[in-house]
């Protein structure tokens, strides 16, 4: 019995021993790169068995973390090397440049917009990192809903109050009870504000309450006084609480929806031809027809201790051939200048969402320079809150749209010294 407890003794040891020199030999992760989807992952792994003496690792998060834990780690020296940001001037400060490592020329030739968005309060050269896909706000249209109406569709160009009309009568002839929605969030607003002429933030980095802004306001509390747009979304929630009306136009509650481009995965996937839809071009205010750009960065950051290697991922994920792939995996629009001009072929989505994303691309370029700098301010949260919050007070007839314009002003102005401090 000992002889047979010893020699039982001497394989285990082995064994822990041999799998101790196992784990011993496999190479530690050199860097941690995370996002919200897997798309970054399976680019991380063609990073990997192009690399094999690199050792790359890839962590899949919420977008909650990376607007929440991101900067509360990144205020504390910690965190991955490598992440999407969804607040793109707000942690600028935390960012690598990458000027040392990568083909300048390229980076500012392929993402002009995205770096100026990148760089803290807009200013300076750093190309602080990069981002293959863009998301843009935009318009859904119930098709059939107007074909049963008997009514005609506006044509690209149309205003928002085209739209409003057109839309007001299909709910009446068709009896669906939602003319207009626009999911609640000054995100969305924003494209209607800088379409009526607002600034939002002038050239020294401050927030501005103009006149263009005050009357997209109006004109907002005015489709729901109407009944164009329903009071119980963003008249009946309170503060700067988010949410989306995709439900409603899942379920051809509505006949014109203002949410985004990262709507489409869920329209091609719950909506499918359960009736004809369309994305319409940005419809348009007096001054323009905007869409707000957004979407997530992918940046490296000071902390990291292998720069140069978090440089090289940042290049594999900036190379066409990548990018291509990356963006074909789902409906993405590219943000890349010569995919812009070239298009994507995309291999898992259905024609109508290819369609769309037709309509979405041929757009980005008109997108105006207010609007990406609007986007990637580094108080953009402060003022999007603000907006929300005080817009609903003035459906709720606590505050008439002057005064609430004059406490966005003061929100915003209060939330800025509160950081400069």
């Amino acid at each position: 019995m000992t002889f047979r407890f010893r020699r039982s003794a001497i394989a285990l040891a082995i064994a822990v021993s041999m799998v101790g020199a196992t784990r011993a030999q496999e190479p530690e992760a050199e860097l941690t790169v995370q996002a919200i989807n897997t798309y970054v992952g399976k680019s991380i792994e063609k990073f990997n068995l192009e690399n094999p003496g690199r050792k790359v690792r890839f962590r899949l998060v919420s977008f909650q973390s990376i607007l929440e834990s991101l900067p509360v780690q990144l205020a504390s020296g910690r965190g991955p090397d490598i992440s999407m940001v969804a607040d793109w001037g707000g942690l600028a400060r935390y960012y690598l440049d990458l000027r040392p490592y990568v083909d300048n020329a390229y980076f500012e030739r392929e993402f002009p917009r995205i770096l100026s968005m990148l760089r803290e309060d807009g200013k300076g050269a750093a190309i602080n990192g990069m981002s293959g896909a863009l998301t843009l706000n935009g318009a859904y249209v119930n098709v059939t809903l107007f074909r049963q109406a008997g009514v005609e569709m506006p044509k690209a160009g149309a205003t928002w109050d085209d739209w409003a009309k057109a839309t007001r009568e299909v709910a009446k002839r068709t009896k669906v009870p939602i003319a207009m929605e626009m999911d609640r969030s000054a995100h969305r607003f924003a494209s209607i504000a800088i379409s009526y002429g607002a600034q939002l933030i002038d050239d020294d980095g401050n927030f501005v309450a103009d006149e263009g802004l005050k009357a997209a306001m109006r004109k907002f509390v005015e489709w729901h006084r109407d009944g164009t747009m329903p009071m119980d979304l963003w008249g009946a929630v309170g503060g700067a609480t988010h949410r989306d009306n995709f439900q409603d136009f899942m379920n051809a509650k509505v006949v014109f929806y203002f949410g985004g481009s990262w709507q489409l995965e869920r329209m091609n996937q719950q909506v499918g031809d359960l009736f004809d839809w369309v994305v319409v071009d940005a419809p348009c205010g007096p001054s323009s027809c905007t869409l707000m750009p957004g979407g997530g960065a992918m940046v490296a950051f000071k902390h990291t201790k292998n720069p140069k290697l978090a440089a090289e991922v940042l290049s594999f994920l900036s190379r066409d051939d990548v990018m291509r792939e990356s963006l074909s995996r789902g409906a993405n629009i590219p943000a890349a200048t010569s995919l812009v001009k070239s298009g994507v072929e995309y291999n898992n989505v259905s024609e109508r969402v290819k369609e769309a994303l037709a309509v979405y691309r041929r757009q980005v370029p008109d997108v105006p320079e207010r609007a990406y700098r609007f986007q990637g301010w580094r108080f953009q949260r402060a003022a999007l809150n603000s907006i929300t919050t005080r817009i609903s007070q003035v459906l709720n007839n606590e505050l008439d749209v002057e005064k609430a314009a004059a406490f966005i002003k003061k929100d915003v102005d209060l939330a800025m010294l509160a950081v400069r401090q």
